[in-house]
Parts: C-alpha cells; sequence; structure tokens
C-alpha cells in the first residue's frame, strides 16, 4: 500500500468490510469447512494436464495487494482462496501458465498473519502450478532494502517454499529476489519478482539473471514502480520506479512488460528503452475498493496469432457468490471492472519487438512431399519463383499436389487490370513455400481475381462424412467444418501465400457435396471459389 494513504480512508474501508465479513463467512461456510474446500479443490485438479506450451495463446494471472485481509486478528482469506481456485479451475481452458502476486500480502508483516494466506497457496504448491510473490512494504521493514536478513515473509514464501515449483529459477543470495521460468506459445518466458527495495548487489543480481537468459523475454514484478495519482488512468514513474528504470530497465531490451502494486488507482503507460522499443509500464491495486480488494486478480491473455494481449480485470469470490445469488449492492459493482484502465487490449507485434535478443530464423522452403500428409485432399503452394510483383497470366493453373487433380485456375472479374493478381515474394517465416499471390482486389468499381478449382475437379463433388478442415499455415489456424458443409473459404487478406490444404476428417456419418462449383465474393481484397482455400 502506498504510505501516503489517509487513516480516515482505511477506516472507512475497513468499516464497509468488516459490515460484509460475517455474511460472507457464513455464506462460504455453508456446512463445508475451508480445509474440507481446499482438499476438494486440490482432489478435482490433480492429475489434470498442465498448461499447453505450444499454444499460441496463453494466460498470465496477477494478484496485488491483499493486506487488508489478512490484518492482526482480522483475518478473511476466503476471496484469495476462491481466487487460486478459480484459477485452478480454468488452468486448462483459459491456458493459465503463471500467477504472480505483487507485494503487500499481509498488513503488518508478523508471523500471524502470514501463516493463514500460507496455508490458502498450499492449494498452488499441491498442484505443482507456478506462481511468484515479492515482498511489499507492509510485509517488510519498509526502511529496509533486500539486505535485511531474517523475516517472517521469508519464512513464509522464501526460496524453500518455492524450490519445488517447476517454474522456479533461483533467488538472490538474500532470498528477497527470485526468478522463474515457463514455457508458453513455443518459447520460454522470464518472471523476475523483486523486493520492495532492491539493494544494489540485489540489482546486480538481477542483471545477471538476464543475462544469462539473453533470448528470453522478461515480465518484471515488483512493489513500486509506477503511479496513476493523476485519475486519469495514465501512469507515470515513482521516484524508486525512476531508479529501476535507469538501473535496470531502460538499458535491457529483454523486459517489455513491468507489473507492480501498491499505488491506486489501476493506470499504465509505455515508455521508450535505449533499444528504441516499447516497454508496457502497468499498475494494479484494488486494497481502497470493497472489502479489501476482494481479492481481485487480473488476467492478461496473451494472443501471439493476433498479436495482441487482452486484460481483464475481477473477483472470483464475488463471481461465486453471485452464482449464488448471494450479492449485496456494493458487491454488484465489484463483481468485474470493465473501465479502460482495467479492461482492454495491448497490441504487441511480438515477433519485432523480441527481434532484438530473439530473431526468428527463417524456415527453409520444404518440399511439398514432406507436408501432405494422410488425409489431405487439395495441397497448393504459390513458390513459383516467378518474378516479385509479375502479373499471374491469365492462363495460371496452380497444380493440387496432393496428386487428387484439385487444380486451380485464375478467373478475372470483368473489366479488372491483367495485374489484379500478382506473383509475391512475401511469405511467413516458418512458411513451407516461400512464395505468395496478391490480390489487388476493390470496389467500387468491383475489380480483382479470384481462384477456382478446374471443371470437374474431384474437391467440388466429393462427399465429407465427417467433416472437413481448412489449414492457412501463414496464420498458423485451422477451419473445420461439420458434415456437410461446402468448402468455401474467402479470401480475406491481401496476399494468398502457401501451403493451402483441404483434409477430411475421419469420423464416419452422413454427407453432402463438398463444393457448389461458383465463385463468391470474399472481402475486399480478393475472392475464392469453391473448392478453395485461404492459403498460408
Amino acid at each position: 500500500m502506498s504510505s501516503s494513504t489517509g487513516t480516515g480512508r482505511r477506516a472507512v474501508l475497513r468499516a464497509a468490510g468488516v459490515a460484509a465479513a460475517a455474511s460472507a463467512t457464513v455464506g462460504l461456510a455453508g456446512g463445508t469447512s475451508s480445509a474440507a474446500s481446499t482438499a476438494d479443490i486440490v482432489a478435482g485438479t490433480r492429475g489434470r494436464p498442465g498448461p499447453d506450451a505450444e499454444s499460441p495463446r496463453f494466460t498470465l494471472a496477477v494478484m496485488p495487494d491483499t493486506q487488508y485481509l489478512f490484518d492482526g486478528a482480522s483475518i478473511h482469506k476466503e476471496p484469495v482462496e476462491a481466487a487460486l481456485r478459480h484459477l485452478l479451475d480454468h488452468a486448462r481452458d483459459e491456458n493459465i501458465v503463471f500467477l504472480s502476486h505483487l507485494g503487500d500480502l499481509t498488513e503488518n508483516g508478523r508471523a500471524e498473519e502470514f501463516a493463514p494466506l500460507s496455508e490458502v497457496f498450499r492449494l498452488m504448491d499441491r498442484r505443482g502450478a507456478g506462481y511468484s510473490v515479492l515482498a511489499g512494504n507492509h510485509d517488510i521493514d519498509a526502511r529496509t532494502d533486500d539486505q535485511r536478513g531474517h523475516s517472517a515473509y521469508l519464512d513464509a514464501f522464501g526460496p524453500k517454499r518455492l524450490r519445488p515449483l517447476r517454474t522456479f529459477g533461483g533467488a538472490s543470495p538474500d532470498g528477497y529476489n527470485t526468478f522463474h521460468l515457463f514455457r508458453a506459445a513455443g518459447r520460454q518466458w522470464l518472471v523476475l519478482a523483486l523486493d520492495w527495495r532492491p539493494s544494489a548487489a540485489g540489482l546486480a543480481w538481477t542483471r545477471g539473471v538476464i543475462a544469462q537468459h539473453p533470448d528470453t523475454p522478461v515480465v518484471l514484478t515488483t512493489h513500486d514502480l509506477v503511479h496513476a495519482d493523476a485519475g486519469d488512468g495514465t501512469a507515470e514513474l515513482s521516484g524508486h520506479g525512476q531508479h529501476l528504470w535507469n538501473e535496470l530497465i531502460e538499458d535491457n531490451d529483454q523486459i517489455f512488460l513491468t507489473l507492480n502494486g501498491h499505488y491506486w488507482p489501476a493506470g499504465r503507460t509505455v515508455r521508450k528503452n535505449a533499444a528504441g522499443n516499447d516497454v508496457h509500464l502497468h499498475l494494479t491495486n484494488y486494497q481502497d475498493r470493497y472489502f479489501g480488494g476482494s481479492a481481485m486478480i487480473r488476467l492478461y491473455r496473451f494472443d501471439l496469432a493476433r498479436n495482441t494481449v487482452d486484460v481483464s480485470t475481477f473477483s472470483p469470490w464475488l463471481l461465486a457468490k453471485d452464482a449464488d445469488g448471494r450479492l449485496n449492492s456494493l458487491e454488484r459493482h465489484e463483481l468485474e471492472l470493465t473501465d479502460p484502465a482495467n479492461s482492454f487490449s495491448v497490441p504487441v507485434d511480438f515477433e519485432r519487438r523480441f527481434a532484438g535478443f530473439a530473431p526468428v530464423t527463417p524456415r527453409r522452403s520444404r518440399p511439398a512431399a514432406r507436408m501432405v500428409v494422410p488425409g489431405t485432399l487439395a495441397y497448393w503452394r504459390f513458390d513459383t519463383g516467378r518474378e516479385d510483383g509479375s502479373p499471374a497470366d491469365a492462363t495460371l493453373r496452380v497444380p493440387d499436389l496432393s496428386g487428387h487433380g484439385n487444380d486451380l485456375i485464375r478467373t478475372p472479374v470483368p473489366g479488372s487490370p491483367a495485374d489484379a493478381l500478382r506473383w509475391s515474394a512475401e511469405h511467413h517465416p516458418a512458411q513451407p513455400g516461400h512464395g505468395s499471390l496478391r490480390f489487388e482486389g476493390g470496389r467500387p468499381p468491383l475489380r480483382g481475381a479470384f481462384l477456382r478449382t478446374v471443371k470437374g475437379a474431384p474437391l467440388d463433388t466429393a462427399t465429407f462424412r465427417g467433416g472437413f478442415t481448412v489449414e492457412d499455415r501463414r496464420r498458423t489456424r485451422r477451419r473445420t467444418g461439420p458434415a456437410g458443409r461446402r468448402v468455401h473459404e474467402r479470401v480475406a487478406p491481401d496476399t494468398l501465400d502457401g501451403p493451402a490444404s483441404v483434409r477430411a476428417s475421419p469420423r464416419a456419418g452422413p454427407g453432402a457435396p463438398a463444393g457448389s462449383g461458383s465463385p463468391r465474393p470474399g472481402g475486399p481484397s480478393g475472392f475464392a471459389g469453391a473448392g478453395t482455400a485461404c492459403g498460408g
């Protein structure tokens, strides 16, 4: 918590919290003890598969200041337990890979405050779920740095506790700074969890960790870095945050995102580092809100296929109460925060952002014979070696490399210029074929060209009894159609690169003809006919 907070504001908050605490506790008890519910949670999650490390979509969870829930004799662990339960229960469908707590776990840093929180976090330990914690100013003597020595915080959440977790990477000699590694979206990611006040030795250790992982993107978590006192959601570096920027963040290009608590309200900003790249600095803290923040969590949903991070903020504890119809009027307003400071999307071109320390090495072209898998009914490539930018002539014929005779031919829109369809050298670095077709279409007037299967192509009359899949490898996506669906794939992008393929699903069942044999518009950039697919 920020030390500038007035005692009057805290008194109001606590009054509201105490008034709601009794009903919340009774509702949660309901004849089942916390210990029993914890056991049920662990049993329910044991044996489930871990996160999908190769999916381009994954989620990083964040929990800020929980100090008012663990304050002397006033202990309310149910909101935190509900938050952890939610993360474990949704670990698979949300592909949640890690949880970061941003410090101020407790109000006074006493052993009797840490004990119940430690008990709740055993949910994560027993599940083997990756998480990090760090000391805020209320967890230790705020006048000291990470060389302070022994503390109740270290006893409860020090390296000894974290070491068994598969995500734990190591700790500074003092134990107050840690790093964590997880694999997601086909690569390794690193989370730094730094003390309330890292010393010169702590910062040197941190630089060493980054240097030991030179091609790994870094998320830096700490308690105090930016504040948003202006109230418009725009964050600025605090005094200590400026120190961290100067000594650590600015010159380490791998740090692309920072997360901190301590201050309120929530806010964010973007700064350019020494390499000229964006660093996103985010503040999240809700201790000033109803019931000490109701253990709100923030989910950072990374989507590398869309080059976007979608962010949402909500209280799983209140969601559970809402499901049981037990919300009071105050709680209804705290269920989920949808204002721009707490619900937003951040565009990040990950490949470009990480290119300075982890450039993507283009893969060599692979022959079609290696790429056609069993069940493929049509496979097209556009890497003919033609000159970049040259028009595709009227006699264009793209062979079906699966050998099934579903060749594609060029059909112009009447009145369109000859270069409405052009060859291009553009291609995705991971694409098997290093070439593409570019559609120069638009309206009004309607102009462009489209590809369609040749007359009599087997695909036009094929029956898919179990459905079909159109693979678009440029965007590493798949579209699966149910039985009876016709093969129509609109060409929305302006570049059709390869390969593209159509596969039958192996399920049995009634089906219908696959294609209609007539062209259809697919957007302002191009057209596709029956039996065609967006390439790449």
